[in-house]
């Protein structure tokens, strides 16, 4: 099971590992806690009034459309975008609407994401870090909530009409944009004389005291499957430009510089021996 804010998430985060997952008969559900309804289109050959003013509808049939293609299945939780205002931050004390996800208290904003779990009864469950990988209110709040529900999943104590105490065995962080990758694809784009979209980040100065890397515990080699990671990025048209950063690397390059998808292993009730290279380890 893969916990994620908003379609799309599924496509930029984890996608090869859940394709690969797939084609070795793994059965797959990502969950995914909002509509995106609050979102911008990021791809301006997607930015005309008729596309804004239908985005909800057509958010939900750019997931199917992923869905698809990497051979998952889906599940709606069913709450609201929080949206991204200039500056948010947990602590920020900027205003959300009303009906936003994060607000949502996480007791009850996990319940439906515990009957599920007890339903699908998922052995891995993947989900983003404390940040949400990087602070949008509603990443923060779905790795709330998986956290939360990981825990009382299992618990026939909590959540009684919410099904059969099901105990997910591991609980993973992605870890997608570390600087040990950014530095890696940015080298490989030098030595082939090409224009690397990295020189910014790498020679500026951005601020990397937010990278993980050392935490990263698994990674899962999934370099044969990038290819499907691609086009169900692209389903989501209106968040991502074909032509744009995306796809700035070739994808030759990048399966050879960094033909992983990394993650942090953060709660097991398996014995655990890492590193690891599956997020099954153990499990098999």
């Amino acid at each position: 099971m893969c916990v994620h804010a908003h379609p799309d998430d599924e496509s930029s985060k984890g996608a090869a590992t859940m394709a690969r997952y797939v084609r070795e008969g793994i059965e797959v559900l990502v969950v995914t806690c909002t509509g995106g309804e609050r979102g911008d289109v990021l791809n301006p050959k997607m930015d005309r009034p008729e596309v804004q003013e239908n985005l909800p509808l057509i958010r939900t049939q750019e997931m199917d459309r992923a869905r698809e293609i990497l051979g998952v299945k889906q599940h709606w939780l069913g709450f609201t975008d929080s949206g991204l205002p200039d500056g948010w931050l947990p602590d920020s004390g900027i205003a959300l609407p009303e009906d936003a996800f994060y607000l949502v208290p996480t007791e009850a904003a996990a319940a439906p994401l515990v009957e599920i779990m007890r339903s699908f009864r998922p052995h891995v469950v993947t989900t983003y870090d404390e940040e949400g990988g990087y602070p949008h209110p509603d990443h923060v709040k779905t790795h709330e909530i998986s956290v939360a529900a990981f825990d009382a999943a299992g618990d026939p104590e909590r959540y009684t009409d919410r099904g059969e105490a099901w105990q997910p065995l591991k609980l993973y962080y992605q870890h997608s944009f570390g600087k040990a990758r950014i530095e890696a694809l940015h080298l490989a784009m030098l030595a082939a004389g090409l224009e690397s979209p990295y020189e910014e980040w790498l020679v500026g100065d951005r601020d990397w005291a937010r990278d993980k890397s050392e935490r990263v515990t698994t990674r899962v080699e999934c370099a044969e499957c990038f290819g499907i990671r691609d086009e169900a990025l692209k389903a989501h048209a209106t968040q991502v430009d074909p032509d744009g950063f995306w796809f700035a690397v070739p994808r030759e390059l990048q399966e050879k510089a960094w033909p992983t998808e990394d993650y942090e292993l953060v709660s097991s009730h398996l014995p655990e021996r890492l590193p690891e290279d599956d997020l099954f380890a153990g499990l098999r």
